[in-house]
Parts: C-alpha cells; sequence; structure tokens
C-alpha cells in the first residue's frame, strides 16, 4: 500500500542568517545529520514508501543531498516548483503524483519522533478531510503565574499546551506543529484554490474543515521545530533534546 509523504523544503530559511544564506533550511546539520535525513528516515521506519519534495531555494543541494544517500532505496519524486512559489501552488503542483486516499504534509524543518501511523488510522477511520498535529512549545517571553486572583511566581520559558483568547472563553487554540494529514480526493478538487492561495494554512485548511471535518491530535512523542539560530542552539545545548535526538539518528541509521 502507498503511503506518501509531501515534504515542503523549498523555504529560503530567512530567520536562519547566514546559514539560511548557504544552505537549504531542511539541510541544516543536527548532530552531523539533515534535518531533511531524520525525516525520511523515520516516515521510512512507520512505512512511507512514497515522497514527493516540492523543490525550491537551493534545490540542486537537495538532489545532491539525495544522490549521495541513494535516494534512501525508495521512491522519491523531486519537483522543481520555483525558488519565490507560494506552497499552496507548490503543492497544486504535485498532487498528480499522490498516489495514496490521504496524504502526510509536513514542513521540512522539524525532527520529530511519535506514532504517525496510530493518527493516520483514526484519520480513516473519522473519515474527515484533515487532521492537524499540535504540540506543547515554549513561550520565551517573560510570564507572572496566577492562582485564584493571586500573583505566585514569575518565570520564562513556561511550557504551554494551548492558548486562550480574549473574550472567547470556551475556545483554545493549541500549537500547530506544521504536520497534519489530508484527504487526497478533497484536496486535488480545490486544486485551483491551491494555485490561487496566498497563504495555504490560512486560505486551504479553513475551507478542508468546513467540506468535511477535522480532528486534532496531541503528539506524544518528541517534536522539535527549527525556525532560527536560536532553536539550533537549544537542540545543540539542551542535554534532554540532545539525547533524544541522538537516540532517533542510531535508531535510524
Amino acid at each position: 500500500m502507498k503511503k506518501t509523504a509531501v515534504i515542503l523544503c523549498g523555504g529560503k530559511g530567512s530567520r536562519l542568517g547566514l546559514l539560511g544564506k548557504k544552505y537549504n533550511k531542511s539541510l541544516i546539520k543536527v548532530q552531523n545529520r539533515e534535518i531533511l535525513w531524520y525525516i525520511i528516515k523515520i516516515l521510512q521506519k512507520h512505512g512511507f514508501n512514497n515522497f514527493i519534495l516540492p523543490l525550491g531555494y537551493k534545490s540542486r543541494q537537495i538532489k545532491r543531498f539525495l544522490i549521495r544517500n541513494k535516494n534512501f532505496n525508495t521512491n522519491i519524486d523531486v519537483v522543481n516548483t520555483g525558488a519565490n512559489t507560494s506552497i499552496g501552488k507548490r503543492i497544486a503542483l504535485v498532487l498528480n503524483k499522490i498516489k495514496s486516499e490521504n496524504f502526510i504534509l509536513l514542513n521540512g524543518d522539524a525532527i520529530f519522533e511519535f506514532d504517525v501511523n496510530r493518527i493516520i488510522q483514526e484519520h480513516m477511520k473519522r473519515k474527515v478531510a484533515v487532521t492537524f498535529m499540535v504540540t506543547e512549545i515554549t513561550y520565551q517571553y517573560g510570564t507572572v503565574g496566577i492562582v485564584n486572583g493571586k500573583v505566585v511566581d514569575f518565570k520564562r520559558d513556561v511550557v504551554y499546551e494551548a492558548l486562550k483568547l480574549r473574550n472567547k472563553s470556551k475556545y483554545n487554540a493549541f500549537n500547530y506543529s506544521g504536520i497534519s494529514i489530508i484527504n487526497t480526493k478533497l484536496l486535488r478538487k480545490m486544486k485551483s484554490q491551491c494555485l490561487r492561495a496566498k497563504n495555504f494554512e490560512m486560505e486551504i485548511y479553513p475551507k478542508l474543515i468546513k467540506k468535511k471535518g477535522a480532528l486534532m491530535k496531541r503528539i506524544k512523542g518528541f517534536w522539535h521545530s527549527i525556525d532560527n539560530v536560536k532553536d539550533i542552539n537549544i537542540i545543540n545545548n539542551d542535554k534532554s533534546r540532545a539525547s533524544k535526538i541522538k537516540k532517533i539518528r542510531l535508531q535510524n541509521k
């Protein structure tokens, strides 16, 4: 059975400074392995056998990387979608290559390890349009802790799961991991809208939700997004995260 992953790895990584000017973002190394190496290896471990990479910025680096790794002995389609192409258009240009009923869409800038198959199975069972994977995140600014209206502490780097919105007491907003499972047939019907979308997430996801509903699943495992130099330093210097990355790397040699 085909299990397809579309990995978005055409962005410029502008928040990575000099590293972003030198390398494609997904080829930034963590413990001597590229982020994309981790993504492909981990997905292979979970049975994925069909990979589609919409390329843009520094696409030749990606192609050379795949050649060095012998295409990971699996089916990997690379599609040049243009350096300045929107995410919606990138996805629209590869839709015809998706052979599975559902596919996983993910950004090429996060290392993770969790039970992807369990979430896919529930997505298929519920027959929804899209399943979003959410995760906790560290808030880097100072916070004032309140219990029963009383100030109890002051902290930095508080880890949170959800945010409460002003004037919406029953509404909680969870941190999207950049990983989702999407019904292929439904998205194909929206190809023209994807081509026109300036912001895929803001324009397409709400329409998918209205069409056939959605699920939200918390990631029970490891996830670390690398968006800037600070994120690289955290993953290299935080002992807990560094040890988890080492474990993932050794398990996926």
